[in-house]
């Protein structure tokens, strides 16, 4: 029977290993043997490009939509190939009518009848599709004139069902404290990278991703993040999901710290949901790598927050046998009042860098405990509420 002390060193040893086989291990097996594979290349341009349609699910998107329709519309894709479908997730602010107003016959709307949230609108947007290809944006990214092509290109590949775009973060510098977030995206996309090398990405990114319309139109509960389940979606239909470094993504940064608990929690509950959803990819008897990778990347990484738990606990059964332990107590208590300390700053004010970046970390680890609690108690996924990005500049800094 384990006694207390060896409950205690357990609890200590288990979020360090936990960390260093997901952000370190982890990627490190990931890049050596995508070494030993031949990198992914695009097909050949086409003679005549497939028609596409770009779908868009907005809910009181009025700010932010109009310029995200016009990037979509100027890129080097040719006009006469792309639709705009925006399904309005039943907005009561003038999205419906900016879309009906728009001035261009390759824009259209569909208007949910009642809030359903946005997996929901791309269940019901599939009779409304046009072309073999649909191309999920959201409305508060740009995407840069070249970036469409090579995201459509990858799927004249027939062994590839997804292709998912290279998201950029961009902000303004002098008043954002969450810059951060450009780095965590920034190794997020690497790995995505190394991934396809070896055969898969496990996850699209939301803001940017292409999908085969047989593929588009599988209908998914939706408590569920498409975005996530389409990898696997395209995996046991017999394809392979491939990252695009050429189909770049210009993200807005959330401008805070407290807008970014809150995406994070709604991200990473709905992740959490779609990763017990699609639990049977993670059997490596039938899908090989893709499970490992799937495992890894997704599961042991979101494990990683319920086991910082053990940095609190095992400090209090060890304090007698092993009193310096009381630092890693000392530090995730500080960490969690500087998480609420960031929650408390004035919004128009610039987060201090000393502050920002463990203020990240630790904004990170409570919604990370949020989305596991909100599944151990089997709530139901809120309402999709999108991610109220700022209007910023199309240059990434």
């Amino acid at each position: 029977m384990m006694t207390s002390e060896s409950i205690g060193w357990l609890l200590l040893a288990l979020p360090l290993a936990t960390g260093l086989y997901a952000f370190v291990l982890y990627p490190a097996l990931v890049w050596f043997a995508s070494r030993l594979r031949p990198a992914f290349e695009l097909p050949p341009p086409p003679t005549e490009w497939p028609e596409i349609t770009i779908l868009i699910v907005a809910y009181n998107e009025e700010r932010r939509l109009r310029r995200t329709i016009e990037h979509a519309l100027e890129t080097d894709y040719p006009a006469d190939r792309i639709n705009v479908l925006v399904v309005s997730d039943a907005s009561t602010d003038g999205t419906d009518t900016l879309v009906t107003e728009f001035g261009d016959s390759r824009v259209r709307l569909f208007r949910l009848p009642q809030r359903s949230g946005k997996p929901a609108g791309e269940n019901a947007a599939g009779p409304h599709l046009r072309g073999d290809i649909v191309v999920s944006i959201d409305a508060s990214i740009l995407i840069p004139r070249e970036s469409l092509k090579p995201l459509v290109q990858a799927l004249l590949d027939p062994s590839v069902g997804l292709a998912s775009g290279r998201d950029v973060s961009i902000g303004d510098e002098a008043r954002e404290g969450n810059k951060a977030e450009s780095s965590y995206v920034g190794m997020e996309m690497t790995l995505r990278a190394w991934e396809t090398r070896l055969h898969s990405i496990v996850g699209a990114s939301g803001c940017f991703y292409a999908n085969r319309r047989h593929l588009q139109t599988v209908q998914l509960p939706p408590e569920l993040a498409r975005d996530f389940a389409a990898a696997s979606v395209a995996r046991a239909h017999g394809y392979r999901a491939v990252s695009v470094d050429e189909a770049v993504c210009l993200v807005p940064r959330t401008p805070t710290l407290k807008a970014e608990l809150r995406r994070k929690s709604r991200t990473m509950s709905r992740g959490l949901a779609t990763l017990w959803y699609l639990r049977g990819m993670m059997n490596p008897f039938r899908y090989g790598s893709y499970a490992f990778m799937m495992g890894s990347h997704k599961l042991v990484r979101w494990l990683l927050f319920p086991s910082l738990l053990g940095w609190i606990i095992g400090p209090l059964l060890l304090y007698t046998e092993a009193p310096w332990t009381g630092l890693l107590l000392i530090g995730m208590v500080g960490g969690i009042g500087l998480a609420a300390m960031t929650l408390r700053w004035p919004d128009n004010r610039r987060l201090p860098r000393i502050v920002a970046f463990p203020g990240y970390v630790f904004i990170s680890i409570l919604a990370g405990w949020r989305a596991w609690l909100h599944l151990l108690r089997r709530e139901k996924a809120a309402v999709w509420e999108p991610t109220q990005r700022p209007l910023v500049d199309s240059q990434p800094r």
